[in-house]
């Protein structure tokens, strides 16, 4: 299985099915992958390795799926990005870490204390201010200048960005490895992850891939001139940020972006053929998916953050079985997310587990079976990021509701506006339906240990409270 960032489509072969998946921001999603659970009950809530961290790592009862493996036999390889956890690294959970150091954990530095902020990030500002020109005198290509912070370069190249290429070369060390251990008789079960870091901002590429891409065939997203005045200021904060790029610079911005998506193939293409060389290809289930995706330009944003657009959350998800993949090539109408992994690998693996998991399995969708009483909306959480940011979402088929507990609220006719450019929210004639989606969302945070429910008066904002729940 290889994480990454991507949010684009990808091609179905014979043995590969493609479904849609709904996660944003690095650690939750990633906890949601490993656990099955959604952040209320994992206890992840924001990147975990930054100075005013809301959570360091999961809560002392989670058990992850890597765990259950491991217990029943599984070997289990880990080489790349882990960002669950600042407290525990992929040892502490049931995986053997690659001896390679430029391919292990990026986030295994030093473990801070679980409950108190962490200063490292200082530095960075001390060495700032040591510089004897802290900022250019003009602003060069791709670059975004902020006094006192230091100069953002978007995009570029990069032979080796984020050392994904180590990560790759040193999952096929394991797999010809392993091989090896086949033809000398040994028949354990495995399990390998894969976690290179890209593709993610600043977009900086090998010069081949972004070659392969021409800048007068870049067109920017429908929504890109959306000036979001009907949408929390907050969004606007934020894409305000990349307004010092003219609309040339943002095109270069997304053909790099689409340039990193490919080379992520590649690499991806090289791991199969890795596979493929061991023998050992039909009786292996291959996952290729990410943890998040990137505004691209939508809305003229770009990286991820609170904005809650389907490109940060919309991710693709590739699998491939071998032999018991059951009419491939189908497209699933169905919400799924990253909590649907656990489940699924430990049915895969016919582990029984005890617990309770938010996700449910995918292996009716891959025998091509009815799977029962599947869910009908999609719940997203945020606590925010850095400067956090109370959020909660529902999405249906038809409408998406965002509970912004810092602003004004968000309603999406997805089917009248699949761009997501005109808020609803705050028209009478959506009344009923904002107080239908609200109960829904309330439903979903009683089931699922949310708290974000204080009556008090000046943070009980939402326009119909958690009392809809129950009426």
């Amino acid at each position: 299985m290889i994480p990454g960032g991507r949010h684009d489509d990808a091609t179905n072969d014979e043995q590969t099915e493609h479904s849609d998946f709904y996660d944003r921001h690095c650690c939750p999603s990633r906890a949601t992958f490993f656990s099955g659970l959604y952040p209320t009950e994992h206890g992840v809530w924001n990147n975990v390795e930054v100075g005013n961290a809301l959570s360091r790592g999961l809560f002392d009862d989670v058990r992850l799926w890597s765990e259950d493996l491991s217990d029943s036999g599984y070997e289990m390889y880990f080489s790349g990005k882990w960002h669950v956890s600042a407290v525990e690294s992929p040892t502490d959970r049931g995986w053997e870490m690659t001896p390679n150091p430029r391919a292990q954990a990026r986030d295994n530095r030093s473990k801070p204390a679980a409950n108190k902020p962490n200063t490292r990030e200082w530095g960075l500002y001390t060495k700032l201010n040591e510089s004897p020109q802290p900022h250019p005198a003009e602003r060069e290509e791709a670059q975004i200048i902020r006094p006192g912070y230091p100069t953002y370069t978007h995009y570029g190249t990069k032979d080796n960005p984020f050392n994904d290429r180590n990560v790759i070369d040193d999952a096929i060390s394991r797999i010809a490895a392993r091989a090896k251990e086949l033809s000398g008789g040994s028949s354990q079960p495995w399990c390998q992850y894969i976690g290179p870091l890209g593709p993610h901002d600043p977009y900086f590429v090998p010069q081949q891939y972004l070659d392969m891409y021409n800048i007068e065939d870049i067109e920017l997203p429908a929504s890109f001139h959306d000036p979001m005045l009907d949408k929390p200021a907050l969004y606007r904060r934020t894409r305000d940020r990349f307004a010092q790029l003219t609309e040339q610079e943002h095109r270069e911005a997304l053909r790099h972006y689409l340039a990193f998506c490919t080379y992520e193939d590649a690499l991806f293409g090289d791991v199969l053929k890795a596979l493929d060389e061991s023998g050992e290809r039909d009786n292996t289930v291959v996952i290729y998916l990410s943890d998040h995706g990137d505004y691209a330009g939508e809305h003229g944003l770009w990286c991820k953050g609170l904005p809650n657009f389907r490109s940060a959350y919309h991710i693709p998800a590739l699998i491939r079985w071998p032999q018991e993949l059951h009419n491939p090539g189908r497209i699933v109408d169905a919400f799924v997310s990253l909590a649907d992994f656990a489940p699924t690998f430990l049915e895969l693996a016919e582990v029984a587990y005890d617990r309770k998991m938010t996700g449910r399995s995918l292996l009716p969708f891959l025998r091509d079976e009815p799977a029962a009483d599947w869910r009908q909306e999609m719940f997203t959480q945020s606590n925010g990021n850095e400067l956090y940011g109370i959020q909660r979402s529902v999405m249906t088929d038809r409408y998406k509701y965002v509970f912004n507990g810092f602003d004004y609220d968000e309603l999406y006719d997805l089917q009248a506006d699949p761009d997501e450019l005109f808020n609803l929210a705050q028209k009478p004639e959506y009344e009923g339906i904002v107080r239908e989606l609200c109960g829904k969302l309330w439903k979903f945070a009683h089931a699922h240990d949310d708290v974000c429910i204080n009556p008090y008066i000046m943070v009980a904002l939402a326009p119909h409270g958690p009392g809809v729940a129950f009426r």
